[in-house]
């Protein structure tokens, strides 16, 4: 995955593509059962990017909360406006106690139901300043039933019911309905209003209203929380248990901030990545994945006088209105104590987001996070894609980012379903297993690649189909398939494709053979073609082969990587492009006799010097005794770059020691490395692709490089910049390369001291 991208006329098609964003609440998207079809069927339709969600917030106001809790609560309306990442969602926030009296109500009003656009937002961080405790006399009680009727009648009057309901439930749990006279007797109330409560959860699924209670106070009722959350709509924004609804307990006004942030990433299928918290003046980094599509970076301020700037991860400090570059930004809630900057089409990696504050306003932390959405996409294939009735076939379904790279880091895909299933004429769909484990037809663990096998049914006679549907939260579904036909006897040609993988570098060719045997007494035509990467990245060659009749032989299939425009300066490292190549017997209608999945590894094209240096060797190989002095001269200068034996302290901006790290030997006399939780327990770890890197300097001491940043030089006693918060020194225990630096072949994976 990168952390940075080219910026101009490619990145325009990238904001385009974010435009066929699928919200994972549009799990369901294509029948499972659906007939069998011989070609490849795409990702499913596109839904508007960002579906909308419609929003109720109750806040209670009885006097069983204190004014801490009253407070955190209104925070926590505010904040479920502010972290919505669709325009066109909906709010509505209103308060609730206990009417009493005749001149007492229930429910009292304060934000109507508001279109969550810049604006809307803008209003609703103004309005919910409006809830307030209610005194003695105001009617003090806690009434469920009648915030669950306004709840949904806030939810449903005029609404698409299309578009999911969520109520959310501030409260500590214990109802009081004992003052109010429209419950009957004093003796029947708490009955009667058990009996109401119970009445309007049953309305509210009926509805389609999910209930998400969060519980405030010092001890909330946990138990009357968990059955208003199961008592409402059980079927959240995707069918994984982390959408349905559930009641979380928030232990004091401070921690309420990141247990909303996961109530409401859960409710709305977002992703949320928590950041640091720290007191103004101060940097505070945040990580925005390489499958966001669109997200809020969400900064609580504390007070309304801290001020707040964004730099993206390639340096730029971006604007909180408007489009720069490739990407369109929207701020809400600059005024208030809470601000979110929504992003459309944010360039992953580390955001720095800085705040201020005027003397006097310095005493609270300020905490950052992220809330997002992408989007996930797949290739699937089988194995044989002409299987005959009986025989197994493997169906295999791979795991890519939305322009075509292959995904690295399991965590992107965390809490992912696969559901699989084959289709076909003359029996009933059989549902397949697909795993990531690296056991039976899965060759490699956690790589993104799902597989499993399934036996074609004896009584199938025509058209297969294999569909796979990716699910997860915060995540666009994605549902492919694979066509394929029952082979009715021996295929009049067969063909073997070796395996299509393979590393090089922009412009090179990698090859793969392909065994074909013509048992006819007629040529026929093979069409070989690529699916399910992007125009440019990868070609296929010949798009066409003959087989002469009777013919068995051996082709080679070349793969052709794109230049470096194709990948829009992403390769600051190996960058793994996946698809699919196809062939088909054009001579027998079309049928697919392979489908397989291909890997290529991409990194960039090494140095003139790496490329030609057989061309300086074969030259100076002519004269012994300037090959021999050549040899002596490279040996020497290895020797006194290698990183071999080099101790490295890595330092807080203060001075002190956080870690420290024994170089190895190193790729090429660099010893690359990164730094591991920078912002929690920072440590330098040896990564063959990192940040940065060291060599000895043949004038003492090292060179430091930094991706993006050049060389510096580290004498033995000074210091240099790794990020704004830590810093490198080598130990005075550093010591000289082995004698013979050759004879050891390794990485060296370093090791900590």
């Amino acid at each position: 995955m990168r952390n940075d991208r080219t910026r101009g006329p490619a990145g325009a098609g990238r904001a385009g593509r974010a435009a066929l964003t699928v919200l994972a609440g549009a799990a369901v998207l294509i029948s499972l059962t659906a007939p069998a079809a011989p070609d490849p069927e795409p990702a499913a339709a596109a839904a508007p990017a960002h579906t909308s969600v419609n929003y109720a917030v109750a806040v209670d106001q009885s006097t069983s909360l204190s004014a801490e809790d009253i407070a955190a609560e209104k925070a926590a309306a505010a904040r479920i406006a502010l972290g919505d990442v669709s325009a066109t969602s909906h709010i509505s926030v209103f308060g609730f106690a206990a009417a009493e009296s005749d001149d007492q109500r229930a429910v009292d009003p304060v934000c109507p139901r508001t279109r969550l656009d810049a604006a809307g937002r803008e209003s609703v961080g103004v309005c919910v300043e409006k809830l307030r405790g209610r005194k003695d006399g105001e009617g003090t009680g806690t009434d469920f039933p009648s915030a669950i009727r306004q709840g949904v009648h806030e939810l449903t009057s005029g609404t698409d019911p299309a578009v999911p309901r969520v109520l959310f439930l501030l409260t500590d749990g214990f109802m009081d309905v004992t003052g109010s006279p429209q419950y009957g007797g004093k003796t029947h109330r708490k009955a009667e209003g058990e009996r109401q409560l119970a009445a309007e959860l049953k309305k509210a699924a009926a509805a389609n209203v999910q209930i998400w209670p969060l519980g405030f106070g010092d001890a909330p009722d946990k138990e009357q929380l968990d059955a208003m959350a199961a008592g409402g709509y059980q079927k959240g924004c995707v069918d994984l248990p982390s959408a349905r609804p559930t009641a979380t307990k928030v232990s004091g006004a401070k921690d309420f901030k990141p247990v909303l942030e996961r109530i409401f990433a859960a409710a709305h299928c977002l992703r949320y990545q928590p950041g640091p918290s720290k007191r103004p003046p101060a940097t505070l980094p945040v990580t925005i994945s390489p499958l966001a599509t669109v997200g809020s970076i969400v900064v609580d301020k504390g007070t309304p006088e801290v001020t707040v700037t964004y730099t993206d991860p390639l340096g730029n400090k971006v604007p909180t209105t408007g489009s720069f570059e490739d990407s369109t930004f929207e701020l809400a809630g600059g005024e208030g104590t809470v601000e979110a900057l929504k992003i459309t089409d944010p360039v992953p990696g580390t955001w720095k987001v800085a705040v201020k504050a005027p003397e006097g306003h310095r005493s609270l932390p300020v905490g950052v996070s992220v809330l997002w959405q992408g989007e996930l996409q797949g290739s699937i294939t089988m194995d044989p894609p002409s299987p005959q009735a009986g025989q197994k076939t493997t169906v295999t379904m791979r795991l890519q980012t939305r322009e075509g790279y292959q995904i690295k880091d399991p965590a992107d895909y965390a809490g992912l379903k696969v559901r699989s299933r084959l289709t076909g004429d003359g029996f009933t769909p059989l549902p397949l297993r697909l795993t990531d484990d690296g056991k039976g037809p899965d060759p490699t663990a956690s790589d993104g690649s799902f597989s499993g096998t399934v036996t074609v049914p004896k009584d199938a006679d025509g058209a297969l189909k294999v569909i796979g549907t990716l699910t997860a939260s915060g995540l666009s579904a994605d549902t492919r398939s694979d066509g394929g036909q029952v082979s009715p006897g021996a295929l009049p040609v067969t063909t073997a494709l070796g395996p299509v993988r393979g590393a090089g570098h922009p412009g090179d060719t990698v090859t793969a053979n392909l065994s074909v045997t013509n048992t006819t007494n007629a040529p026929h035509t093979l069409r070989l073609s690529l699916a399910d990467v992007r125009p440019g990245l990868l070609t296929v060659q010949p798009a066409e082969i003959t087989v002469k009749p009777g013919e068995s032989t051996t082709r080679e299939v070349r793969i052709g990587i794109g230049d470096e425009k194709a990948f829009e300066g992403r390769l600051d490292g190996t960058l793994g492009v996946g698809g699919v190549v196809t062939v088909q017997d054009a001579t027998d209608g079309d049928r697919p006799l392979v489908r397989a999945p291909l890997s290529i590894q991409v990194s960039p094209a090494p140095s003139v010097l790496d490329r030609y240096w057989w061309a300086l060797v074969g030259a100076v190989a002519l004269v012994v005794v300037a090959v021999l002095a050549v040899l002596a001269w490279l040996r020497q200068r290895r020797r006194r770059r290698d990183p071999h034996g080099l101790t490295l302290h890595l330092l807080s901006e203060d001075g002190e020691v956080l870690s420290v790290h024994r170089a190895g030997h190193g790729r090429k006399q660099w010893y690359a490395f990164d730094i591991a939780e920078a912002h929690s327990n920072p440590r330098i770890e040896r990564r063959t692709s990192g940040r940065f890197a060291v060599q000895r300097s043949p004038e003492g001491g090292a060179v430091l490089r930094v991706n993006g940043r050049g060389r510096t030089r580290l004498t033995p006693t000074g210091q240099a910049e790794l990020t704004d918060r830590l810093r490198l020194a080598l130990g005075e225990d550093s010591v000289r390369p082995d004698p013979d630096p050759d004879s050891t072949t390794d990485d060296g994976d370093g090791e900590h001291l």
